[in-house]
């Protein structure tokens, strides 16, 4: 998955500390493009000796190579480099930089999101001592946001039950779907496999989680079983697919960059779910 880059490390303890020539430096446009260049399919960033912004925030270290993030609109003209969207990095690129760049837009989109306070109006200070937005007025504190949300995995017989959206990911996923509130994790996986597929399920057990920087979450993998006698009833709204597709004929995603894809796989495969 897209966190698994073991030997190395990501290292997100906040550190309040400026910007060095050799550090690596993420710029994001107002449309939440990042500022890259490629070589050999690689992925390189412009550092703070190529272009100095005004502000500045350290985001996390990748091993012992520090990002920090541009707070300024800064002037991009780097030979080689050229803005791209979150969905062309995870179909272009591989490797620890991309779960970097995933990491980097959580953080981008909550700095963008959090200009003035919601108590009072005041424009946000950072915080020397956390990972944290206050407010000069009031004292209002605002942390990172993480939206949980679970994957689900749903087991009848020998077949699984695979959807496609009805828009954005065109390849075969799971039951997905975001915990309200009041809600158990639990309680989500039921209600969000009621309400796309008309299937009730039982025994739910939980397998992994996976954050997920593209829309700000912590994914919660769990697979279950469907009940003997539920029959799908797709929402066309959300879904254009829901079957259950036998372990031998479900088709991958094309990287294994997602929870969702490792869950389908480790099903195909025969392995214990």
């Amino acid at each position: 998955m897209i966190q698994d880059i073991f030997p190395s490390r990501l290292k997100n303890e906040y550190m309040h500390v400026e910007m060095r020539d050799e550090d690596t430096l993420i710029i994001f446009d107002r449309e939440g493009r990042i500022y890259l260049g490629e070589s050999g399919g690689e992925i390189s960033f412009p550092d703070g000796k190529e272009i100095k912004p005004e502000r500045s925030v350290y985001l996390f270290s990748l091993d012992e190579q520090r990002f920090f993030l541009s707070l300024d609109e800064s002037n991009c003209e780097k030979e080689g480099f050229g803005f791209y969207s979150l969905r062309e990095v995870r179909g272009r690129f591989s490797g620890k930089e991309v779960y970097g760049v995933f990491t980097a837009y959580h953080l981008w989109k909550w700095y963008a999101d959090n200009i003035f306070c919601g108590k009072c109006g005041e424009r946000l200070e950072l915080d020397d001592k956390e990972r944290a937005l206050r407010c000069p007025k009031c004292g209002n504190i605002i942390y990172p946001r993480i939206n949980p949300a679970v994957i689900v995995g749903v087991i009848k017989d020998d077949s699984l039950l695979i959807t496609r959206y009805r828009s954005g990911f065109s390849h075969n996923a799971l039951v997905a779907g975001f915990t309200e509130i009041g809600e158990t994790l639990e309680e989500t996986v039921r209600r969000e496999v009621m309400e796309e597929t008309g299937v009730r399920v039982k025994n739910i057990r939980y397998y992994k989680s996976q954050p997920w920087g593209m829309a700000q979450d912590i994914l919660v993998g769990y697979y279950c079983d469907a009940e003997p006698d539920s029959e799908i009833s797709m929402d066309e709204g959300e879904l254009k697919y829901a079957e259950w597709v036998k372990r031998e004929d479900i088709v991958l995603q094309p990287d294994n960059l997602s929870l969702t894809n490792e869950m389908m796989r480790r099903f195909k495969e025969g392995f214990e779910v």
